[in-house]
């Protein structure tokens, strides 16, 4: 059997819906495992799991091998970063660490392998691309979220250290007090605590509240928002494009019409 007809084979196993389908089980059953594993349990579905987690391993190699195999070009594969994450992760699964000092990070690299669930999802990989492509704009919405936060904090810490120094000793624990109170966690209790000296003190905590549990949260959703259809219409677009492609255009027929008017006139003469 040729090359070519082999690599058309795996094309085809890893193109197939059901093959997709099926990994996607293996990973989420992988994951199940993983959670398993957490509990104590007699020695005999240890062992089992044990069983369980090799067979899963030697799977995502084959699965691997066949992406790998399946692509026209070998170079190519190696140029997307989400085959190299996933073929580095069920190497490290290879190396047998349950009896040695680098156990710990065999587990770790066997629950990694949950992610790989956005390598074979597209519309994970399109979320997870369009939050990347949003951290530029974040970062500066994040900065003006941190110097409210310091503001906010440095305040907290002169008016309301003697009531509770416990949320209120120093400016980094004011912070943390902060983020209690914009995630709503038992915030009334620490408003009523210093009403009690400072009766005005609410109006310090609900704009606290409107300017980064409001605005800045919201502007933060608005930009992922805004990114993710961006990225949406890209792909729309790159689809519309591949399928375009094989279609003649509009100055293709009228170069065909042209050249089929000279030949009837040729022939006419």
């Amino acid at each position: 059997m040729k090359n070519s007809d082999l690599q058309a084979r795996f094309n085809a196993i890893r193109s197939n819906k059901i093959f997709e389908l099926f990994v996607v089980g293996i990973i989420i059953f992988s994951a199940l495992v993983i959670g398993a594993k957490t509990y104590h349990l007699p020695p005999y579905l240890e062992g089992t799991i044990n069983v369980l987690d090799i067979g899963i391993t030697v799977f995502f190699l084959v699965e691997i091998m066949v992406r790998f195999f399946g692509e026209e070009s070998k170079k190519n594969f190696f140029k997307s970063g989400w085959n190299i994450f996933d073929t580095l992760i069920v190497i490290v699964s290879l190396i047998p660490v349950n009896d040695t000092e680098m156990a710990l990070v065999g587990r770790l690299i066997r629950i990694f392998r949950v992610l790989r669930m956005i390598s074979i999802i597209p519309e994970l990989r399109l979320l997870l691309n369009s939050l990347l492509k949003a951290l530029p704009q974040l970062g500066y919405v994040m900065l003006l979220m941190f110097i409210i936060f310091y503001i906010y904090a440095a305040v907290g810490s002169t008016f309301f250290l003697d009531i509770n120094p416990e949320l209120w000793g120093n400016i980094s624990i004011s912070m943390l007090t902060l983020f209690r109170v914009m995630t709503f966690e038992d915030w009334t209790d620490v408003m009523y605590e210093t009403m009690t000296v400072y009766p005005l003190s609410w109006a310090y905590y609900l704009s606290f509240i409107f300017f980064t549990t409001f605005a800045f949260l919201n502007m933060i959703i608005g930009i992922v928002v805004n990114v993710l259809e961006e990225e949406r219409q890209n792909v729309r677009k790159e689809e519309e494009a591949l399928e375009n492609a094989g279609q003649p255009t509009i100055e293709d027929l009228h170069q065909q019409l042209a050249e089929i008017k000279t030949l009837i006139q040729q022939n006419q003469k």
